[in-house]
């Protein structure tokens, strides 16, 4: 098998299982209304759904990073593809709030174990130079999931109905689960995985020490604060915002959010070779993303009346960018910790967004439901509404400062300094960022 194939494979493989993961986390954000219908219950409740799956799968990440790190990504991507096929069998079969509730955290439980495995086949499987560009296009090709979401999940769902819908979802999982089980190494021939044998009695240590390096802080308020708001829009609020609020036809919801995904998709190569090519500011370049999901989101909120339609992209457009910035966040870690901890603090990393994304979709539905109570929610409603994102975004922010002057207090007592960018432009050095 020529050098390269063996190697795309291999990743082709990890990548469909998180396309899988991603179409599994997001059936309930697009079908929120029709649950709520179908379990007879409000939003808070729909929302809490998809807050327990978040939930489980932010606490799972270091468990998650500590068994990828001891079995290897092929065990991790199987096992989280047969978890979350269950979990949607489950909830496909059922009427019962307490049982759907189940459902959602075996799936998060699957989830968990799902992307943070297939990134780790990136730096095994492929030479240096090309890690952050492909950690990149694991990230952002994975949300094609939402694709299959929005569109042929959305079709079965109102042509055949709840249990075809994620009965079908859940088989595609398993597809992907065989093909991950067939085709998936940890390393390359010839290669030993370094197995890490954790002492139980030192686990809580270790992680400790992981956790305290402010390049994993860096990485976890990174992906905190660029990835939760597409999180929130595409995992449970875009949908019914667009479609209730907005009023829009149900073609052109489900098409906008294609559009977020297809643009985080374009976006990702290009953040990739920024963040290849200037590792030294990749913070700046996540803090200049995190500024086109703030603008618009400030003038969405405050904007009087139904939105204009370039508004609405312009919004959907900044959310999009904010995926590929997140995946910023692995990088930190990756080149300063060694390898044989890069699962748990990839899992630590994971937590940001989802913590973040978690607290604001269940606040969301907490604030539609006090000003809405009996489920007749107006454009207004959602506009004070998706204003509690605002403070998560400014505390995100503000922790990236805080962690990134701590990680380059460390960088300069080993010998390398970040300089000022007075200094940058007065070299004339402008490449060298």
């Amino acid at each position: 098998m020529p050098a390269l194939r063996r190697p795309l494979i291999v990743w082709g493989a990890g990548v469909l299982a998180y396309i899988a993961a991603v179409l599994q986390r997001t059936t309930l954000g697009v079908s929120g209304l029709e649950a709520a219908d179908y379990f007879g219950t409000s939003a808070s409740i729909v929302a809490t759904f998809v807050v327990v799956q978040l939930l489980v799968y932010a606490l799972a990440q270091v468990p998650a990073g500590l068994l990828l790190d001891r079995y290897g990504a092929r065990v991790t991507l199987t096992a989280g593809a047969v978890l979350m096929a269950a979990g949607q069998l489950l909830i496909a079969s059922t009427d019962v709030i307490g049982l759907a509730i189940l459902a959602r955290v075996i799936v998060g439980c699957g989830d968990a174990l799902t992307f943070g495995s297939a990134i780790r086949l990136v730096p095994a499987w492929f030479p240096a130079s090309r890690v952050p560009l492909l950690t990149q296009l694991t990230g952002i090709v994975g949300q094609l999931g939402q694709v299959l979401s929005a569109v042929p999940f959305v079709g079965i769902l109102l042509g055949h109905g709840w249990s075809a819908a994620f009965g079908a979802a859940a088989a595609f999982g398993l597809v992907a689960g065989v093909l991950a089980l067939a085709l998936v190494r940890a390393t390359p021939p010839g290669h030993e995985r370094e197995v890490v044998r954790q002492d139980v009695r030192r686990l809580p240590s270790d992680v400790l020490q992981i956790v305290r390096h402010p390049a994993t802080q860096l990485g976890f308020w990174t992906h905190f604060t660029s990835g939760f708001p597409g999180m929130v829009f595409a995992m449970m609020w875009g949908h019914p915002y667009l479609t209730a609020g907005e009023h829009l036809p149900v073609p052109l919801a489900s098409s906008i959010m294609t559009l977020f995904v297809l643009a985080s998709i374009a976006m990702g190569p290009f953040v990739g070779a920024m963040t290849q090519r200037h590792p030294l500011r990749r913070s700046t370049l996540v803090l200049l993303i995190v500024s086109t999901c703030v603008a618009p989101l400030v003038v969405l909120v405050a904007w009087p009346g139904p939105a204009p339609l370039w508004l609405l992209l312009v919004w959907v457009l900044g959310l999009s960018f904010g995926g590929p910035g997140s995946s910023v966040g692995f990088d930190f870690p990756r080149t300063s910790l060694p390898g044989h901890r890069l699962g748990t603090a990839t899992g630590v990393v994971i937590m940001g967004g989802f913590l973040a994304a978690l607290v604001c979709i269940l606040l969301i539905g907490v604030v539609l439901d006090a000003v809405a109570p009996l489920g007749a929610y107006r454009l207004g409603d959602f506009r004070r509404a998706f204003a509690v994102e605002l403070p998560f975004l400014a505390l995100g922010v503000g922790g990236m400062l805080v962690s990134r002057r701590a990680l380059r207090r460390r960088m300069a007592d080993h010998g390398l300094r970040v300089p000022r960018w007075r200094e940058v432009v007065r070299s004339g050095r402008i490449t060298r960022l």
